[in-house]
């Protein structure tokens, strides 16, 4: 228990007199009276306090969460049957950006409070709520006390999945096109019949069956499928280049939002994905079919983090040899440099015995203005050139790449699920697996 700033200035007004009535100048009687009634008041008032009953406080919010995403958290204030003023803050995972936080509220007998505020995680993994924090005032405002009240609970936050939402209400091309994957079409190939089905939002007028239209009295569509035998394994890195930071979320989270989209739409497609994390935390998602695998690589990977660790490119490639030996299409997503040029062909060669293999290499969004205009100073210019060579070293180590037959995507957090989804589908209907 604290005292408030009012019972503080009254004791100021206490102290002012009594120099004056050290001198003569005022009544003692009457300053040790007002002294006597000002601790009376006081010691009255803290008594009160201390008998109000904790509030109850419940709070409504989501178990999981999506990283870099807004959400509404409420809570639902009930002070009892005395009324009471008090200041709340509800004591949310530390870190995570809050608006409409603290609160004061003026509780009314027998009458609760309701209100919202919104949180945005920034990061993924496991956090906890512990409980709501109180500042209680004393009736006659004299005396301030802390207390906690609420339960805590526990929250997951995972990748943000609201890409995914918003493509299961679209067919696999249109859904492509969505994320900006360009499909190409082959003049004489197509995919074979796989069903008749009642049309959806989406569908392309040219899957419209018209006869089976006509003799059903409801829009019917003819459903294709391409062959559904094949395996897409995302391998993606977990050591130090995935904690470089592109705006609110690191390049690791760009990656995962990336591989879930991609990983999405194969599955539509019905093949079979799987999931192998390598670099620092290791995680293998053994290749499934169903869209239900979905649920299984976000429960899987919302918990993993990069580390400070150099990653190692050729025990990634022997682990992923071991575990599965079926051709498969393998997209690695990695921040390259020209350092790890030689343990990563070493592993691509590897992988290639088997498999197809994909290379895809973020980049910074700094770098793309680095070049753009004349250095003005020397620490511009060292800048500059220092930005030139590293350029030229990523292309060295693509061409390099290119030169060993392996697909190389040069692209930023913001171009990758696109360019991931546009070469999954190239390959797919190419044939080359």
């Amino acid at each position: 228990m604290r005292p408030a700033p009012l019972l503080l200035a009254l004791v100021l007004a206490w102290l002012l007199p009594g120099v004056a009535a050290s001198f003569g100048l005022l009544p003692a009687s009457a300053w040790i009276a007002y002294g006597g009634v000002l601790a009376l008041v006081a010691a009255l008032d803290a008594w009160r306090l201390r008998r109000l009953a904790t509030p109850d406080v419940a709070r409504v919010a989501p178990e999981a969460w999506p990283v870099g995403v807004e959400r509404e958290v409420e809570l639902v204030v009930d002070g009892g049957a005395r009324a009471m003023r008090v200041d709340l803050h509800d004591l949310h995972p530390q870190g995570w950006q809050a608006d409409g936080l603290p609160r004061t509220l003026d509780l009314v007998p027998d009458a609760g409070v309701r209100f919202a505020y919104r949180l945005r995680p920034d990061e993924r993994g496991d956090f906890g709520f512990d409980g709501v924090h109180l500042r209680l005032h004393s009736p006659w405002r004299l005396w301030r006390q802390r207390r906690v009240a609420g339960t805590a609970q526990r929250v997951r936050v995972f990748p943000n999945f609201a890409p995914l939402a918003r493509l299961a209400l679209l067919g696999a091309e249109q859904a492509s096109r969505m994320v900006g994957a360009h499909v190409r079409r082959r003049r004489g190939e197509g995919t074979d019949f796989h069903q008749m089905r009642d049309y959806r939002v989406g569908d392309s007028l040219r899957q419209v069956d018209w006869k089976a239209t006509s003799r059903m009295r409801r829009l019917i569509s003819r459903e294709y499928q391409d062959e559904r035998n094949q395996h897409l394994l995302m391998v993606i890195d977990t050591g130090r280049r995935m904690l470089a930071r592109d705006g609110a979320l690191s390049h690791f989270d760009h990656v995962l939002d990336a591989a879930l989209v991609v990983s999405y739409l194969a599955l539509r497609q019905g093949d079979a994905v799987g999931l192998l994390a390598s670099g620092g935390e290791r995680r293998w998602v053994a290749p499934q079919r169903g869209m239900g695998a979905i649920d299984v690589f976000l429960r899987e990977t919302y918990a993993l983090q990069p580390t400070p660790v150099a990653t190692d490119y050729l025990a990634a490639a022997t682990e992923l040899s071991l575990r599965h030996r079926r051709r498969s299409l393998v997209m690695l997503v990695t921040n390259l440099r020209d350092e790890d040029m030689e343990d990563l062909l070493a592993a691509v060669r590897m992988l290639q015995q088997r498999h197809h293999v994909v290379v895809a290499s973020l980049r910074e969004e700094s770098l793309a203005g680095a070049l753009d205009g004349p250095a003005q100073d020397l620490p511009g210019a060292v800048r500059a050139a220092a930005a030139a060579r590293y350029l030229a070293q990523r292309a060295a180590a693509h061409d390099a790449l290119r030169a060993h037959r392996v697909g190389v995507l040069d692209v930023t957090c913001a171009e990758l699920p696109a360019a991931l989804v546009e070469r999954y589908l190239a390959i797919k209907r190419e044939g080359r697996l």
